[in-house]
């Protein structure tokens, strides 16, 4: 029983902590629109960032990072879905496709297999704070799940298949 109850302590523990930290600014813009009767209010969160994060890698250091891991002729590489992605051709001359984290600089390949399970990323996700985690999938190197945040407020995360922590994450 003990055994079971100290896994649980240890994640409630790390679930205050999370809860006592200040959410960070949302990209949020809002409008609103007042007629004779009618009050319109369009309110416009953006998903995913279109640059990398300002503590981030640049390109030339993501292309130094995937040739250090091994790859050659990189091509298409451009900062989609909050990481770097591309393709490249490995020590076997296939393409492949990748994903840099854009803050570690760490090089996910598409065909390399996870370290972690399904739930044991759910598992890491809810020691780190989140909330409702669902729809946990591995797709291209990465685990990519939907959450909420302490605060209440939907993300969706991207996550290292290795140590189960964030590699990037949105706003919906």
């Amino acid at each position: 029983m003990i055994k079971r109850m100290l896994p649980l302590l240890i994640g409630l523990s790390v679930c205050g902590a999370a809860f006592a930290q200040d959410m960070p600014a949302t990209a949020q813009s809002t409008t609103s629109t007042t007629t004779a009767n009618h009050t319109t209010t369009t309110t416009t969160t953006t998903l995913w960032p279109a640059q990398p994060p300002a503590d981030g890698s640049t390109e030339d250091a993501v292309k130094t990072a995937i040739a250090n891991a091994g790859y050659k002729e990189v091509k298409g590489l451009k900062f989609k879905n909050g990481v770097w992605r591309s393709k490249a051709r490995g020590g076997n001359k296939k393409w492949v496709k990748l994903a840099v984290g854009p803050v570690n600089g760490k090089v996910y390949a598409a065909d390399t297999p996870s370290k972690l399970s399904k739930d044991e990323i759910s598992a890491k996700l809810a020691t780190a704070g989140y909330q409702n985690v669902k729809d946990v999938k591995f797709d291209e190197g990465l685990w990519a799940a939907e959450a909420k945040t302490p605060h209440g407020n939907d993300v969706d995360l991207l996550v290292d298949p290795d140590d189960g922590s964030v590699v990037a994450k949105s706003h919906d």
